[in-house]
């Protein structure tokens, strides 16, 4: 029990890891094709508010992109550590992606709607089909 309880830690750590990366990767490859405006400071809220009202479309979809895809990343890695519990370790690590999607959304102020109800709807179950990947496919028999 001891050991299948610090595989399910190990698997949320390392879920976790990988979804912050993942949804890093993703959003600097956004940047990268719709760079910010010259002179936004990111850590004033105030210009990142203005940022988000003149971002296109395409920009603000590869961040629910970046939360939806290191979701999944997550919950495939926390559900493959995790044996015993691959479905728990997989939820926890998308309640974390919800989590980080939750203080975004109060914390900067000008996300379009469709944006919040994406990424309040999708961590949880991408996260969960990640952990699907992971089960073992039975043998046919011959």
């Amino acid at each position: 029990m001891g050991s299948s309880i610090l595989r399910f830690v190990l698997g949320v750590v390392a879920g976790t890891v990988v979804m912050f990366l993942v949804i890093m990767g993703i959003e600097f490859a956004g940047h990268m094709i719709y760079p910010p405006p010259p002179g936004i400071d990111p850590s004033n809220i105030n210009d990142v508010a203005r940022m988000m009202a003149a971002a296109p479309v395409g920009a603000l979809a590869f961040v629910v992109l970046a939360w939806v895809v290191g979701a999944f990343a997550g919950g495939f890695v926390a559900a493959k550590i995790s044996r015993t519990w691959p479905r728990t370790a997989a939820i926890v690590t998308g309640l974390v992606v919800l989590a980080g999607v939750v203080a975004m959304i109060q914390q900067v102020p000008g996300h379009p709607t469709w944006m919040a109800i994406l990424g309040l709807i999708l961590p949880v179950p991408a996260a969960l089909l990640g952990a699907r990947l992971v089960r073992p496919r039975a043998m046919p028999s011959l």
